[in-house]
């Protein structure tokens, strides 16, 4: 059995206060509140039996009353999300029901994941245990040392964006997290923890648009998406 874990406990800093502070994942995108998007397409695929969402602590009413209207099928569960965010999927990875095999970690700020993309990234950590999302990287790459000046040029053909589902064998991602709480790191991404434990994570490419509310200037090109009925 798989399970979700949507993470919507960030702060979402970079957004700034859009219409009167209200959260971003509840801000109207194509007739809907953005994160209603993205639970429904987990909630429409059929890999897919039980939804964690993990909540920043005050939220959770709002979560409960979005599900009670939006009328979503699949055993769903609410918790809690903590300071960071691999500690928001360590109290998602605590609440899944017994039994679940794998489980597919997603930004709930990202409403247009393609059903293919949650079906190929669940398939391919079955078999390798723990695929990634993610697209080459196009744009020619800086590094620098001080954010003022280039100290060298990357190869871009080695480059990948990674983006989110993050899917990983349950046992797996509790392992590596484990590891990666025993070393007290923290990670951006989850698939970062999968490094310290020596465990292959298999790219698979988004073809199709997959973006993340971020800023302000997403909103536009994201709610355009799915006015398209992008899928």
């Amino acid at each position: 059995m798989n399970a979700a874990i949507l993470v919507a406990a960030g702060k979402g800093v970079r957004m700034g206060s859009p219409q009167g502070g209200m959260d971003k994942l509840f801000l109207d995108l194509a007739g809907r509140p953005l994160v209603a998007h993205t639970w429904q397409r987990f909630d429409n695929a059929s890999c897919v039996d039980e939804i964690i969402l993990v909540v920043r602590n005050g939220m959770q009413p709002a979560f409960a009353d979005l599900a009670a209207k939006a009328n979503f099928k699949k055993t769903f569960r609410i918790v809690e999300g903590g300071r960071e965010r691999q500690d928001s999927v360590w109290n998602g990875l605590g609440a899944l029901s017994d039994g679940m095999e794998i489980v597919a970690i997603h930004d709930a700020a990202r409403p247009c994941v393609s059903q293919e993309l949650i079906e190929t990234t669940i398939r391919l950590a079955e078999e390798t245990g723990a695929a990634v999302a993610a697209q080459p990287v196009t744009d020619t790459i800086k590094e620098s040392d001080d954010g003022r000046f280039v100290q060298r040029t990357l190869d871009r053909s080695r480059l990948w964006s990674v983006q989110t589902p993050q899917t990983f064998r349950v046992e797996v991602i509790r392992r590596a997290l484990a590891e990666a709480r025993r070393r007290r790191l923290v990670f951006t991404d989850d698939t970062a923890a999968c490094e310290l434990i020596g465990q292959p994570v298999r790219l698979v490419s988004s073809a199709a648009p997959n973006p993340k509310v971020t800023v302000p200037a997403d909103l536009p090109f994201i709610e355009s998406l799915l006015q398209q009925g992008a899928t």
